[in-house]
């Protein structure tokens, strides 16, 4: 089945792609939102999510350590060790906490994240 939340994205360009560490993370402003940008250069592969850690609520995860856990990649919290799957969000801890992920495409040495405007809109009605 379709998610028409998914369909729908907006994809903005990012960064270059010189501009994210190796193996390392950058935080990146879209309109309201801080989003944690991953180059997982030992895997070959881009990652996104919200910058904000759940636990705490601090914006963090930006500046944590990307890594694998049973093959599935993953960032931790650099203040409290959270693990989280940057495929779906999950938390990897074991605590019943999610983040948000995006889809990251490469064009031409642009960094481009998708999001969906339609959350963005119940984003904004219901803070």
């Amino acid at each position: 089945m379709n998610n028409p939340i998914t369909e729908n994205l907006t994809w903005f360009p990012a960064c270059k792609t010189y501009d994210v560490p190796d193996n390392g993370g950058v935080c990146v402003k879209y309109k309201h939102k801080q989003i944690a940008l991953f180059n997982f250069t030992r895997r070959g592969e881009w990652y996104a999510s919200q910058n904000m850690c759940p636990h705490r609520m601090q914006m963090a995860l930006s500046r944590g350590m990307i890594g694998s856990l049973e093959g599935e990649p993953k960032i931790a919290c650099p203040f409290h060790k959270k693990n989280f799957s940057l495929i779906d969000g999950r938390c990897m801890s074991g605590d019943d906490y999610k983040i948000k992920t995006y889809p990251v495409k490469i064009e031409d040495d642009l960094v481009f994240i998708g999001v969906s405007e339609e959350e963005d809109h119940y984003e904004t009605v219901c803070v």
